[in-house]
């Protein structure tokens, strides 16, 4: 097994292509998301439970979503969810937005962090 892996980078790399380091991977992300996320969040549009439905959030403004009350700092952030800033997020929240009612401690794995994204990112029209 590890002489074919070893193959496949030697052929990948003599053909010009270099995978990423780590490629994200939407379908792990949604098995973070129901280990981690899911007491919380929906992903149901306009679903919220106690934390905001995250359906349609990659690309919206913090604070935003109709029908669900938020913390005045988070409202008053001027965040924008994109990459960069959900990975902060997911991280820990408290230190991107001292204050926010969001307890939840961050997950620390960068891995799972941008499996998670890309899983958020599927949620849509």
């Amino acid at each position: 097994m590890k002489r074919s892996l070893l193959v496949a980078g030697f052929l990948a790399t003599v053909a010009g292509f270099t995978p990423p380091a780590h490629a994200q991977d939407a379908a792990a992300g949604a098995i973070v998301f129901n280990a981690v996320c899911h007491l919380c969040h929906e992903v149901v549009e306009g679903k919220n439970r106690v934390g905001p439905s995250l359906y349609g959030v990659v690309g919206r403004r913090a604070g935003t979503m109709p029908d669900f009350t938020y913390s005045p700092v988070l409202k008053a952030s001027g965040i924008t969810w994109n990459d960069d800033m959900l990975g902060k997020w997911i991280s820990a929240p408290q230190n991107v937005v001292p204050g926010t009612r969001m307890t939840f401690a961050g997950l620390k794995d960068e891995k799972k962090r941008r499996d998670l994204i890309a899983y958020l990112k599927t949620l849509h029209n």
